[in-house]
Order: structure tokens, then sequence, then C-alpha cells
């Protein structure tokens, strides 16, 4: 309860133009973005927007942070890179349609050419299914390496959700409160901690609501203490802002 009360409370801050903590998911097709969506939604009641996932509470309060979903990496296909930069720093409008074969230039209806700090990306969460974590795709894997090689330059958070736990260990399947002295999901933080190149502090072993009928208490606080983490990583990354970004030369990024 003191955990909802909290993220409910949350306000970003004082920055005259940002209302709204930012959070982009990227991740495999499958790997779990639009499940967390769906179960922070569940827990908050809140409700999915066109461009990405607003939320509110019980009391219809809108709370303070969004969730942006990316289309899903795949081997062969999947949204173009440099185009996930541009939605990182800002440049691209609110509800444009992505389209891979089609690559995002500057002459795009509505580009941002010198976006606020209200456009861009506050946090970047990777979402990755921790049942594949011993046969992760490596052109995947590439991809998402590329993309932390475009953010060096942002400065920005990252963090790791680690989805489906429960396919870990049969301890933690029969009882998810299992999960922090669990071997099997402990060793799967680590080799996600060094695969992806970030803290094991920061990979967070999550499981989302997919069958259930009711909510549980523990899944709940997991999903929970995953995203007050979030949140709070991208809290920091704000205050240490200014609120107006230079313009992004397209050039750079391709």
């Amino acid at each position: 309860q003191h955990l909802m009360e909290k993220i409910e409370n949350y306000c970003p801050p004082s920055f005259p133009s940002v209302s709204h903590a930012k959070i982009m998911m990227i991740g495999a097709v499958g790997a779990g973005k639009s499940s967390f969506l769906s179960t922070i939604n569940s827990i908050f009641k809140g409700r999915i927007t066109y461009s990405g996932c607003f939320f509110e509470n019980r009391q219809g309060k809108e709370l303070k942070f969004g969730l942006c979903d990316t289309c899903g990496l795949e081997e062969s296909v999947g949204p173009d890179l440099a185009d996930l930069n541009l939605l990182i720093t800002g440049n691209i409008p609110d509800r444009y349609q992505f389209n891979p074969s089609s690559p995002i230039t500057t002459d795009i209806p509505g580009f941002i050419d010198r976006p606020e700090l209200k456009d861009r990306i506050h946090c970047v969460v990777f979402v990755l299914d921790g049942s594949t974590v011993d046969v992760f795709s490596q052109t995947i894997l590439n991809k998402i390496k590329q993309v932390q090689i475009r953010m060096n330059k942002t400065g920005l958070p990252r963090v790791v959700l680690l989805t489906k736990i429960d396919k870990l260990s049969e301890t933690v399947q029969d009882d998810v409160s299992k999960v922090f002295v669990s071997t099997e999901v402990k060793e799967a933080v680590d080799k996600v901690s060094q695969m992806i190149g970030i803290p094991r502090g920061n990979v967070l072993p999550i499981k989302n609501y997919e069958n259930e009928i009711c909510q549980e208490d523990v899944t709940s606080c997991l999903a929970l203490l995953a995203l007050d983490q979030i949140i709070n990583s991208a809290d920091d990354f704000l205050a240490d802002q200014p609120d107006v970004v230079d313009t992004v030369d397209i050039k750079t990024l391709i």
C-alpha cells in the first residue's frame, strides 16, 4: 500500500514543460512488454492510450509517468534503430506511425527540430524473457547493444525487466515470493547483467499477469518494486537536465 501511494503521488522535478516521466520499453517480440503494461494497468486501473500507456488510480487521479511501448525487436525485421534513437531524443511527434521499410527523416510532418525535455524519453527499459536467457538470440542482443551505444551520449538511465521468472524454477512457480532466494533467478540476473552490461541492481525480476483471474499480492508487489526503481531512475535523470535540448542532427544517428 505504501509503495502504491508513493507512485501515485509521484511528480517530476519542477520544469514548466514536463508533466510526466516518459519511460520507453524495448525488447524482443514476446518478451513481455505489453504484459507489463497490462500488469501495471490492472494494478492501478489505468487506461492505454494510442501513443503509449498512461495511468489513473482507482479514484481517477492521473499518474505522472508514462510507459511508451515500441515495436518488438526481431531477427530480420523490427524497428529501425535510428528511429528508436529519434524517439529517445524527442524528435518524433506524438502518435507517429513507425514504418520499418521507411526510416524517419527530418522531412516527416511534425518532426521536432528542437525537442524540449517533455518530448524526450527519460529512462529506457530493456525487457528480456527470463526463460530464454541461456538461448538468447545474438542478433537481438546485438540490436540492444547498438541502442545502448546510441544512448551513451544522452546519459539516459537504463534498466532491465527480467520477465517470466516463474518459468526459471519450480520453487518460484509454486511461490513467487521465493524469487529473491532462488538460485536459478540469481544466476539469470547475473548472466543478464554481464550480457547487457548493466549493474545487477538494475536487472529487475518480475512475473507479469497473463492468465490469472485475480490479482496476487506478491506479483503486484514485484511489479511495483520494479516500477518504483524505474521511476526513480527517470526522476534522477530529470533532476540533472536543462529544460531545452539542442537540435539533433539525423546524420549522426544513422
